[in-house]
């Protein structure tokens, strides 16, 4: 989420039912193999420096924390300082040892930053509040009189992301001797091995400058999701602290562990195939409904400590992302908890479709775009998202009746959207009925949620929101000079749907290359967003005061490839609770020549692996394990047509891309010749 909504300590009312530690495991973990190494997750809770970013000349023996006990290092005084790197984005509390104190007017500091851009012995980057001087957070101060021995930086002074540490002797010239310097690691605390992932992905990239890109963006993803998941009394505090402070020990929903940075439609996903980790998604969904305007059905757009209101978009995400939860859970008890919360909700949103049938949207807070108030085409592509996915849902709970209302509504909201929003002359939706600008997020969407009438729609708007990129990605007009990764993972996946794998990946080329490799970020975690022109300045005249250290770089909205590479690109999806019903539908037609990936839920294991063919005679191979007693269906991809046999025996005969092949669950091996 973003700053604005639910968050932790990352840069960055009662409930009404008990939320319980509980949650619907896989059944196992991914198979082991060289798509490990690219895993980002530490290893051990306590991580130590992997290199020297910077040291003083009145500075000795700095790489000797480089490791836990490998001597000593000595801050020669008042300015004396250096920086560490611990290698990629960690968070947490730190600790040293104070090994001699020389005078008793002795004190050091430390600053944190994510980017290297703002390392400085005398600031971190801002957490608190953004500020155009970008120096609101300023330092952690360890005050004189140091004490001899093992110190550990306070509860409340919890800093959730950073990859650098600046240590400066403040005190008077007596040197400081210090020693074992360390990161306790804050986010997943309810995991004891944070590399035992329940998915994985590998593949080479035959046209980026890395092979290997693909698969190091897959598990970035995962890994920013992870450090989005944090303990429950680790939330920024509300009000915020005065300049020159912060403070993360509020306490964030109902329960913890919980998710916090990401949106439901794009974070929830990424945890899904990566660590199957839902118990983080229950409690913030939880805390959601928790909170929810008993008489309105208003649901907040934030959990606290911020507990902001007014967001008809957010309100719809949350419904969304209740339907993901119950999607690969099968969680039937906390379903059943929250009904009668859930269905208010859905009532309240559908109250504000007016006569002309559209939503009219007056909570007008959202993901920083501009212009979302009214017959606003990107809020009614999400309530028509909200109103498929309640019909699903209601039909699970055996709420038949209610269940064919809601998918009424769709429909009836189908055909106004497309009256009321579709250019033919342009071939792309408009933001609302008084405007021909024609925004990302609406388009994208649509697409993706299949608000589109027909193939043609998808394939023109996939042709125009390529009109918006510059080098770097995707411009939304709805927030110009801004590249969003949260709009752009939907657009990512559009073009998918819309079958133009070749846009795709030159999307995931342009933007995501950019930001997993640029020195200015982590290389570990994905930033918030950028400028057109890649700086750190996001949203820097949309809220963000001019403030470049306040943009986040573990920002979960900004995995949205992780659970497309699965979802698309390798093709294994589940479609019904638990993965009861799956899809196989690959998309071969990128810099890809094999990919294989796989994820668990309660019901077991679902793998695949594919390969084009080196010959003429066989166009692709797949071989396919889903768990027995599931069936799913395979979808040939574009430009593949033939014969196709299972386990040796012909299903289709002169099958052609796009037929579907009926399958059911096991291990299967698909060929097309």
């Amino acid at each position: 989420m973003t700053h604005e909504t639910q968050e932790s300590t990352l840069k960055g009312s009662s409930g009404f039912y008990i939320v319980i530690s509980q949650c619907y495991h896989s059944s196992r973990s991914s198979p082991s193999g060289p798509w490990d190494s690219f895993n980002y997750a530490p290893t051990t809770r306590t991580v130590y420096a992997t290199s020297i970013r910077h040291v003083e000349p009145t500075v000795s023996g700095s790489e000797n924390l480089l490791s836990g006990d490998h001597g000593s290092t000595i801050l020669n005084g008042n300015g004396a300082w250096l920086t560490l790197d611990f290698g990629k984005e960690v968070g947490g509390l730190i600790s040293m040892n104070f090994d001699s104190i020389n005078s008793s007017s002795s004190s050091i500091s430390l600053a944190f930053t994510e980017s290297p851009m703002f390392i400085s012995p005398n600031l971190s980057d801002d957490s608190s509040f953004p500020i155009a001087t970008m120096n609101y957070d300023g330092v952690f101060s360890v005050p004189a009189p140091l004490s001899s021995g093992f110190w550990t930086q306070p509860a409340f002074a919890l800093r959730g992301g950073f990859r650098f540490l600046t240590i400066a002797s403040t005190g008077d010239n007596a040197p400081v001797v210090i020693s074992n310097v360390s990161c306790a690691i804050s986010f997943m605390p309810h995991v004891d091995d944070m590399t035992a992932y329940t998915g994985y992905f590998y593949a080479k990239d035959l046209e980026f400058e890395d092979e290997d890109f693909l698969t190091k963006l897959w598990y970035a993803g995962a890994y920013t999701v992870q450090t989005n998941t944090v303990p429950v009394n680790t939330g920024r505090q509300v009000p915020f602290e005065s300049q020159g402070h912060w403070a993360n020990n509020a306490t964030l929903g109902v329960a913890g562990p919980i998710i916090v940075d990401g949106d439901m439609g794009i974070a929830v996903p990424t945890q899904f195939v990566s660590t199957f980790d839902l118990i983080p998604t229950r409690n913030a969904l939880s805390t959601m409904f928790a909170n929810i305007n008993p008489q309105t059905g208003a649901l907040p757009e934030s959990g606290p400590p911020l507990s902001q209101l007014g967001s008809d978009t957010y309100h719809c995400w949350t419904l969304i992302g209740s339907y993901n939860y119950y999607l690969y859970s099968g969680d039937d008890e906390w379903l059943n908890t929250i009904w009668p919360n859930y269905t208010l909700a859905v009532a309240f949103i559908e109250g504000k479709v007016d006569s002309s049938g559209l939503l009219n949207v007056t909570g007008l807070r959202d993901w920083a775009r501009q212009g979302g108030g009214g017959h606003n085409s990107e809020g009614n592509a999400i309530l028509y998202k909200v109103l498929t996915t309640a019909t699903a849902l209601a039909s699970y709970a055996g709420h038949t009746t209610l269940s064919l209302a809601y998918s009424a509504n769709a429909s009836a909201l189908k055909t106004t959207f497309n009256s009321a929003f579709w250019m033919p002359e342009v071939g792309m939706y408009r933001d609302n009925t008084s405007t021909t600008l024609t925004p990302q997020d609406a388009n994208s969407l649509a697409v993706l949620f299949n608000v589109t009438l027909n193939d043609t729609q998808k394939e023109l708007i996939s042709e125009g929101l390529e009109r918006n990129w510059v080098e770097l990605g995707p411009v939304p007009p709805e927030l110009p000079d801004t590249i969003s990764p949260f709009i752009s993972g939907f657009e990512l996946q559009a073009h998918f749907v819309a079958g133009n794998d070749t846009r795709a990946f030159d999307l995931l080329h342009r933007e995501w290359g950019y930001i997993l490799y640029t020195n200015l970020s982590v290389q570990s975690t994905l930033v918030e967003g950028l400028t057109a022109n890649g700086s750190l300045y996001y949203r820097y005249y949309q809220g963000y005061n001019d403030d470049a250290a306040y943009t986040s770089h573990s920002h979960g909205w900004s995995s949205g490839p992780t659970s497309a590479l699965t979802f698309y690109v390798a093709g294994l999806s589940i479609t019904a609770p638990q993965g009861a019903e799956w899809s196989l539908a690959p998309h071969v037609n990128g810099p890809t020549s094999s990919v294989e990936a796989g994820f668990g839920t309660a019901l077991g294991w679902f793998g695949v692996a594919w390969e084009r063919g080196e010959s003429e005679e066989t166009a692709l191979i797949l071989d396919v394990t889903t768990p027995e007693g599931t069936a799913g269906a395979f979808t040939l991809p574009k430009g593949v047509s033939g014969t196709v046999e299972v386990n040796g025996t012909v299903v289709a005969q002169d099958a052609q891309e796009g037929q579907v092949v009926e399958l059911q669950g096991g291990i299967l091996q698909i060929m097309i010749s």
